[in-house]
């Protein structure tokens, strides 16, 4: 059994590697939270797109956020006291949420909400910048890589059930458009912390890197 101390687990990487089955599973086996950010940033995407806001009208912003909230009720994403899990993978939202993650004021307020919820108990966090930003003292970080390719195969087959699924060369598109946006913004762009431990997932199941990655906290945690 591991001590029951506050703890930190930071999982960055690009879109698509893997990073929120990878950080639920840790949460899980560990019993304790998981905080999806990349929904944090939906929810103010949906939000902002609801509202018509323009996200070049940094003070239209700042007095938006001032009366948004985002949480997290049994892994479901929380806007201003509404569940809006199922409406923010849209890819309406998804471009949204790239472009907006970008603005220094929609990050002040979504980072300063991240480290209140690991301030007080052990969480996983999975993002773009968790490691270097979020939790730059973080006692546990990843980064999580693997091809655009591999990538967008995985993404094609999550979406390929669904009425109007997007073809692979239109996935393998847009998540190079996203990489190309997450590491190239001027404010807390997506790049590996020195001190964080790697892992290309291409080629690895799911639960060879979930149990991969759990070893590595679980041999540096002390026992009770």
């Amino acid at each position: 059994m591991i001590r029951d101390i506050p703890f930190r687990v930071a999982v960055d990487g690009p879109s698509g590697a893997g990073m929120s089955t990878a950080a639920k599973r840790i949460a899980k086996a560990l019993s304790i939270t998981y905080i999806d950010t990349g929904a944090m940033y939906r929810a103010v995407a949906l939000k902002i797109l609801s509202e018509g806001a323009d996200i070049d009208d940094a003070e239209a912003l700042a007095r938006m956020l001032e009366d948004t909230d985002v949480d997290f009720i049994d892994e479901r994403a929380v806007l201003d006291g509404r569940d809006v899990s199922d409406l923010i993978r849209t890819p309406e939202v998804t471009a949204m949420a790239s472009a907006s993650s970008a603005r220094p004021v929609v990050r002040r307020k979504l980072v300063a909400l991240q480290r209140k919820m690991g301030a007080k108990k052990s969480v996983v966090m999975d993002g773009r910048d968790i490691g270097t930003n979020v939790f730059p003292n973080a006692e546990f970080k990843f980064f999580m890589i693997a091809s655009p390719q591999e990538r967008a195969r995985r993404r094609f087959a999550e979406l390929a059930e669904k009425d109007d699924s997007p073809s692979y060369e239109e996935v393998l598109a847009a998540i190079s458009e996203r990489d190309y946006n997450d590491s190239h913004r001027a404010v807390d762009p997506l790049v590996k912390a020195e001190d964080a431990v790697e892992i290309d997932t291409d080629g690895m199941t799911i639960d060879e890197v979930s149990e991969w990655m759990l070893g590595k906290i679980v041999e540096r945690l002390p026992e009770e």
